[in-house]
């Protein structure tokens, strides 16, 4: 697929910029989650364990899996314990289970819940310690195992990126585990498997999804090749997204959500994620919201207040001349609205008595300081008043 033209936000080439690419082996088109025995096996597993969980193993795709790397001649086990926002419970029961198997395989078969808690398991099956050793990034010092990411759902992105979102479960705070050691060998792309996820999962998803390539295309981390990523992922799921929802979409449809998804995932390995992130993971640890729902409450609002410094930024992404923040916002709004997601902070239980905690904890957040707009406490509790 073509990736289009580069967005006119590119620095002059005299600015400089460097980025860290890694790249993974991708396997596109549908259908091909039967070629992972192959895939795997090229790759010199020989006991593979697969991470997931019981709604993938249900939709039937788990079975497909296991009788491909079966006929590729190698052994493999399930673990399907892994819950939504994975905590590092979660994960300490998964290497568990791949240390009694004796696994040197991984496969990550779901959601991004199960390709982090894949990623979760590889970090302490080969490092040792708990999770929170390795928040941040390149704290692994053992190498690591051979892994294989295979996204049921147009949504995290997470295949495409070196990090583990792992919960802690105490306190609730997701901790970005990263290292380059940690990212997928290979990817699968099969576009056919996202047929089997509920409405309401790929709404959530892919609004999620869509968020990624608004908020990488505008962070001050961000560069020519981050950009480039993102205005193609927002340019597929843009168009793809409110077919998916209407039940009867193409398979190429399918497959343009799922492109987009990753090549947004990719991005966020670039350039990170801004305000609306750092403002949606105290909804979720708070109150429970699912972090697309989390996200859909908080982007627009987020959009419109970075007017002030990338106004045209966002007219960029839209393909349209001059400024963009206001119809990104209402643009987002609209797919908002076709997803059937919360609109309001207090559809979800947020009360303004809520607020001053709220901004506290978003204030942590690391994605915050990649935000494109300098955010102090006062302002991240209007906007979290602005969206009540």
């Amino acid at each position: 697929m073509s990736l289009g033209a580069l967005p006119t936000t590119a620095p002059a080439a005299l600015e400089g910029w460097q980025a860290h690419v890694r790249p993974s082996r991708v396997l596109f088109g549908g259908g091909r989650l039967v070629e992972i025995g192959g895939l795997v096996s090229e790759l010199g597993a020989s006991r593979v364990l697969v991470v997931t969980d019981p709604g993938i193993v249900a939709a039937g795709h788990v079975a497909r899996a296991v009788r491909s790397i079966e006929a590729a001649g190698l052994a493999v086990d399930i673990f399907d314990g892994v819950g939504e926002n994975p905590t590092s419970i979660h994960v300490e029961a998964g290497t568990r289970y791949a240390s009694a198997y004796d696994a040197d395989f991984l496969v990550g078969l779901g959601g991004g819940s199960a390709m982090d808690c894949a990623k979760g398991v590889n970090f302490l099956l080969t490092n040792g310690g708990v999770m929170a050793d390795y928040a941040g990034f390149g704290k692994a010092s053992k190498p690591m195992l051979d892994s294989v990411g295979v996204p049921c759902t147009a949504g995290t992105g997470s295949e495409a990126q070196s990090f583990a979102l792992i919960t802690d479960p105490e306190s609730h705070v997701k901790m970005a585990c990263g290292d380059s050691k940690a990212r997928f060998t290979a990817v699968v792309l099969d576009p056919h498997v996202l047929r089997t996820a509920p409405a309401e999962v790929s709404a959530v998803a892919g609004y999620d999804a869509l968020s990624h390539a608004v908020e990488s295309y505008v962070t001050r981390s961000g560069n020519p090749l981050s950009r480039l990523l993102a205005h193609e992922g927002w340019r597929l799921m843009d168009s793809a997204f409110p077919e998916i929802l209407s039940g009867d979409a193409h398979d190429s449809v399918w497959a343009d959500m799922l492109w987009g998804a990753h090549l947004a995932g990719s991005a966020i390995e670039l350039s990170m994620l801004g305000a609306a992130h750092a403002c949606a993971n105290p909804l979720t640890a708070m109150f429970d919201v699912v972090h697309g729902r989390a996200i859909g409450l908080v982007l627009p609002t987020v959009v419109r207040l970075n007017a002030t410094v990338c106004d045209c930024q966002y007219g960029d992404l839209l393909g349209v001349d001059g400024v963009g923040a206001e119809k990104l916002a209402r643009r987002l709004e609209e797919l908002r609205q076709l997803g059937g997601l919360p609109t309001r902070l207090n559809e979800v239980g947020v009360a303004a008595t809520d607020v001053p905690e709220l901004a506290r904890q978003a204030m942590e957040q690391w994605t915050l300081r990649h935000n494109p707009l300098d955010l102090d406490v006062t302002e991240v509790e209007t906007l979290y008043r602005s969206a009540l």
